[in-house]
């Protein structure tokens, strides 16, 4: 049991035969069991013959995002992280629940509940919002890849395996030379031999020829996975879809997350500088509550004929991001929470820079988007060896 804003979370495990059963049975049960609970009386569905186009949920496009330490030539500690998004198009005015899927209808109804205010500013003229869905997985392992037995004074084997559902708010304030993008993102998933972490990275360094690692056998246990991340980033405000030429912009931004996943406060700046930067909220590596794809209600109009000023356009710049972060708990480093586990001496302030570039493109009437980056990170318990590096790279495409 968990509190959060009041209310109270029990996840429940079912006993299965198969791991790859258990992880899609714990994450389905996880996502849609708490949620179902505070709208049980709310009759939905995502085919009201009332709901206009911009009242329902459509897909807008994607993003794949892969990580790890391979590419900065390490192989520990995070060593590796991939996360598949998909976000929705724009939902404009008033929010109306019965016009989406019922489990995202649903949980529209616990922000609700939990958060008032985020709805009353949504039905803002100037307000949007979106949803956007992620599918992940990350892997943690100590710097000695042969060793079989328990390592005590280096970070446990551990894995996660999670499914993630977000709703972003943008808003531009009336006569502000500012606008805000608000997030709310709930995570689900597995801990332990459930994630797959163990057979996903054996399976990687069996095709790449690389020796695997002999520990696992010491991994976290298996363990419910929780987390409700809540997010604000504020930049300046920009119309259309870029910001026209060369220039320059600054993103702030502040979080707190809270579960066994990890429970953490962060701040943090973005600065970009290139040709026709998008108006977005910036590049990021994966994190939970981090997936803020925000509305875009240009987003359509790079196919329109003749084209709009205000439409996608090419371009290419490059970031910086700088985040510090007061952490309460971390499962890579506490282990488990409901029973006794290896963990370390976590640290409880880390700091996080990313160095990269990131470019986007029309082709064929469709947008696509990469950044690479690359991540350092300072120590995050006592015993670690010196900082953390590893690289990112994130393919966007809209349909």
């Amino acid at each position: 049991m968990i509190g959060i804003d009041g209310y109270r979370w029990s996840l429940h495990g079912t006993k299965v035969q198969q791991p790859m059963q258990c992880a899609t049975l714990l994450i389905a049960g996880a996502l849609f069991g708490p949620i179902a609970a505070f709208g049980s009386d709310f009759s939905l569905s995502a085919n009201s013959p009332s709901c206009s186009p911009e009242q329902s949920l459509r897909w807008r496009g994607g993003t794949l995002r892969l990580e790890n330490d391979l590419f900065t030539g390490t192989d520990r500690n995070y060593t590796n992280g991939v996360a598949l998004t998909i976000v929705s198009r724009d939902l404009q005015g008033t929010l109306r629940p019965e016009c989406l899927p019922q489990p995202i209808g649903l949980y529209a109804r616990f922000i609700g509940s939990a958060d008032p205010g985020f709805w009353r500013e949504s039905s803002a003229q100037s307000a949007s919002q979106n949803v956007v869905v992620r599918f992940g997985q990350s892997m943690y392992t100590p710097e000695d890849k042969v060793r079989t037995d328990l390592i005590p004074d280096d970070r446990p084997y551990a894995g996660l395996l999670y499914l993630g559902m977000a709703w972003n708010r943008r808003v531009h304030p009336q006569a502000a030379s500012y606008e805000i993008l608000d997030v709310r993102e709930l995570t689900l998933g597995v801990i332990g031999p459930w994630s797959l972490a163990e057979q996903s990275q054996d399976l990687v360094h069996r095709v790449r020829g690389i020796e695997r690692f002999r520990g696992w056998d010491n991994q976290l246990r298996n363990e419910p996975a929780f987390q409700m991340a809540m997010e604000r980033k504020f930049k300046s405000y920009t119309k259309g879809a870029v910001r026209h030429g060369w220039g320059s912009d600054v993103i702030g931004s502040y979080a707190l997350r809270v579960g066994n996943i990890e429970t953490a406060a962060s701040t943090g700046v973005e600065l970009r500088t290139g040709w026709n930067i998008p108006n977005d909220f910036g590049s990021y590596p994966i994190r939970p509550g981090a997936e803020n794809r925000p509305p875009s209600g240009v987003a359509d109009l790079r196919t329109t004929q003749p084209q709009s000023p205000r439409a996608p356009k090419p371009g290419a710049h490059g970031f910086l991001n700088l985040e510090t972060k007061a952490v309460a708990w971390d499962f890579s480093l506490d282990g488990n929470l409901f029973r006794h586990s290896h963990h370390v001496s976590r640290r409880p302030w880390v700091a996080q820079a990313a160095l990269g570039i990131s470019s986007q493109l029309i082709v064929a009437g469709r947008g696509v988007r990469l950044a690479v980056m690359r991540v350092w990170r300072t120590r995050e318990f006592d015993q670690q060896a010196g900082h953390h590096a590893f690289g990112s790279i994130a393919l966007s495409l809209e349909f």
